[in-house]
């Protein structure tokens, strides 16, 4: 597939340059790949470093891809951004002269506050996101760490042909905030790979190749088109590319009246919350009475909260925290909107049907082109915070739920599992919980 554009034009009078282009992907389709939040591969020029990088847009950054770049690269994780978003989360150059041939602006490196050594795919991951995050906190990361901020020309790949440069116009482009992860692409011995065997291992994969020529001819063209409309009396200039849902951030939780929830588990009382035009429920007792109550964040799941599936365990949670919560006192969280680990009620069912033919749930979320895990635990944030609970025992045996809430100002001063007896139907999915999301579980896997 071909990419149309001045400058691939002009290469198809080479027969060795049209040989490149013709195994190149188009950018629209790259940059949809980056927008779902899957990784590229961008090459650039033979004259250059003759190298592929795989790049990713940091706040779209998770586990499973970030061991697939581990895994395929050399190991080394840097994270282009813009000078702006460099100098506001407080990571200055890494030395004061800078002697890369390239002139690849590194900055000191660091790591998400409260990781544990900083290195493991999971962490590296959530220190892309905090980097990317909307509003940026230079007191979120620690220095030095495990990922390599990079700054990037304020000319993008116009001014400097680079994957530093590529990775933030590939975020831009694709709606997202204008931080990457990239890493270069290596064999298994650890040699660099160079085009035919980049093009192999993104077949292999099922992945995109795209070059920085092509993004510099796409980019050139777009600044072309918006002058031409600029130009002309009464055009309308060219929309700005959609932004994608993002998570709410420093939200504020708007609280309905509080009723009596009499329950079969006891008496407890109830509010609404609505975020960002999304409303969520509180069921709460006592939680007056302790300085850290007992607090299940708790994700929507029509299937198992109301009917009882045992495909999962979430209805049976709910059950054994409602139960904790009457006895000790504390809230439950109940988000909506975080259907099937937030893909939504259908696409629940579309992942149900690939797990029956032996996907497991995470395999089964990717083959549909999806996050394995998309929640966001903003709005419980912005509830526990109206609700004055900013310090709480949790519920939970998912880290990365405790991570989230700990990033977003919610001390967790002790996480209390919440683990439920398996069964034949929903086994595999707890051994997918344990040894893929990295729930602590005690079961024989």
């Amino acid at each position: 597939m071909t990419e149309t554009s001045p400058t691939t034009a002009a290469l198809a009078t080479d027969p060795a340059a049209e040989r490149l282009t013709a195994r190149l992907d188009t950018i629209d389709r790259a940059v949809a790949e980056i927008a779902a939040g899957r990784p590229i591969v961008v090459v650039d020029d033979e004259d250059r470093e003759n190298e592929g990088d795989l790049i990713i847009a940091a706040e779209f950054a998770d586990a499973e891809t970030m061991g697939f770049i581990v895994r395929h690269s050399s190991g080394v994780v840097c994270a282009p951004m813009t000078a702006d978003r460099a100098a506001a989360l407080d990571l200055p150059p890494m030395v004061a002269a800078n002697e890369d041939p390239k002139g690849t602006a590194y900055t000191i490196s660091c790591d998400a506050v409260g990781v544990t050594t900083g290195i493991s795919a999971a962490e590296r991951a959530l220190t892309g996101r905090i980097l990317a995050a909307e509003r940026p906190d230079p007191a979120a990361i620690t220095r030095p760490g495990h990922v390599f901020p990079l700054i990037a020309k304020d000319g993008g790949v116009r001014e400097r042909p680079g994957h530093t440069e590529a990775g933030v116009e590939f975020a831009r482009l694709a709606g997202a905030r204008p931080v990457a992860m990239i890493a270069e692409v290596v064999h298994d011995d650890g040699s660099m790979m160079r085009f035919d065997a980049l093009r192999d291992f993104v077949d292999e994969h099922d992945l995109v190749m795209v070059s920085i020529e092509q993004l510099i001819a796409h980019v050139e063209d777009a600044d072309r088109q918006e002058e031409e409309a600029s130009s002309t009396p009464g055009s309308a200039a060219p929309a700005a590319p959609a932004r994608l849902p993002t998570p709410v951030s420093e939200a504020s939780a708007d609280p309905s009246d509080e009723v009596p929830l009499p329950t079969k588990y006891g008496g407890f009382n109830a509010r609404a919350f609505t975020v960002d035009g999304h409303d969520h429920l509180g069921v709460y007792r006592g939680v007056e009475s302790s300085t850290a109550p007992l607090v299940r964040v708790h994700s929507e799941c029509l299937t198992g909260d109301v009917f009882g599936s045992h495909r999962c365990d979430c209805g049976e949670q709910l059950d054994r925290a409602m139960h904790l919560i009457a006895e000790e006192g504390g809230a439950i969280i109940y988000l909506t909107g975080h259907e099937g680990r937030g893909i939504g009620l259908s696409n629940k069912i579309r992942a149900y049907a690939l797990q029956d033919t032996g996907l497991d749930t995470v395999d089964a979320n990717l083959r549909l082109g999806l996050s394995d895990d998309a929640r966001d635990y903003r709005a419980a944030a912005a509830i526990l915070t109206e609700m004055g609970l900013t310090r709480i025992r949790l519920l939970t045996n998912n880290p990365a739920k405790t991570q989230a809430l700990e990033n977003l100002g919610i001390t967790v001063e002790a996480v209390v599992p919440l683990e439920v007896p398996s069964r034949p139907e929903n086994a595999r999915y707890l051994a997918t919980k344990q040894t893929r999301m990295h729930h602590t579980l005690h079961l024989a896997c």
